[in-house]
């Protein structure tokens, strides 16, 4: 093979990895969160999931499972009318 490339030196070439630039050193840092800062007051889907939890507990005494609980709450919730919702949603204000 006159004049012809090699495999060798078709493959080196192809799998090539161009390297990045390292990132500078200064940026790398996050800004220093407050300890103090208040939580966010709780969303009213979960004030339901409180309530929700203690009633299924009573219910299903041998169920262990948080995901069960979980997919019963998301599917109760479903089905909750918007008035219901609302009305939790008013609780879950009048909380903070």
């Amino acid at each position: 093979m006159k004049g012809g490339k090699s495999k060798t030196e078709t493959r080196s070439s192809k799998l090539s990895v161009a390297k990045k630039p390292a990132k500078a050193a200064g940026r790398s840092k996050a800004a220093a969160k407050d300890p103090n800062k208040p939580k966010r007051p709780a969303s009213a889907f979960f004030v339901f999931m409180e309530d929700f939890r203690q009633t299924y507990k009573k219910e299903h005494p041998s169920n262990k499972s948080v995901a069960a609980v979980g997919k019963a709450g998301g599917e109760k919730w479903k089905s909750l009318s918007d008035s219901v919702r609302s009305l939790i949603s008013v609780d879950c204000s009048l909380c903070i």
